[in-house]
């Protein structure tokens, strides 16, 4: 399908992956994310035994799924990867400081509000089976 332009249309809406610019933005939000995280005291003692290279590269695939993306990521489930941490005291309040870390991320690189919300809400569906519940 095309229009007066010869250019294709679209048919459906461009995925959440895209709509942020694709592998470079989730690549950078991911950095950021983590420098984030990794510097603040009320989470940070939850990856002091964490390969963070092998974190990251997990992340980003996840992420690249979640948003809609190419699925590339073959890490274990939520509840699972996150039972070690439950044990180790990880909340509510760990959550949401994650969530503040994700938001502050995205929108220190430029991505719009409409899209911020977008990402925070599927990150926010994870809440129960990260939280053990």
């Amino acid at each position: 399908m095309t229009n007066n332009n010869e250019e294709p249309l679209m048919t459906e809406e461009a995925s959440l992956y895209d709509q942020i610019g694709g592998e470079a933005a989730v690549d950078a939000a991911v950095e950021l994310f983590y420098r984030k995280v990794l510097g603040d005291y009320r989470i940070n003692r939850f990856f002091n035994k964490t390969n963070m290279e092998e974190q990251i590269a997990k992340q980003k695939a996840f992420f690249t799924m979640a948003f809609g993306g190419p699925n590339n990521y073959t890490g274990a489930d939520m509840r699972t990867v996150h039972a070690h941490l439950v044990k180790m005291g990880l909340d509510n309040s760990h959550f949401d400081a994650v969530m503040e870390h994700l938001g502050a991320s995205m929108t220190e690189l430029g991505v719009p509000d409409n899209l911020i919300a977008q990402a925070a809400a599927i990150a926010e569906s994870t809440r129960k089976d990260v939280l053990g519940k």
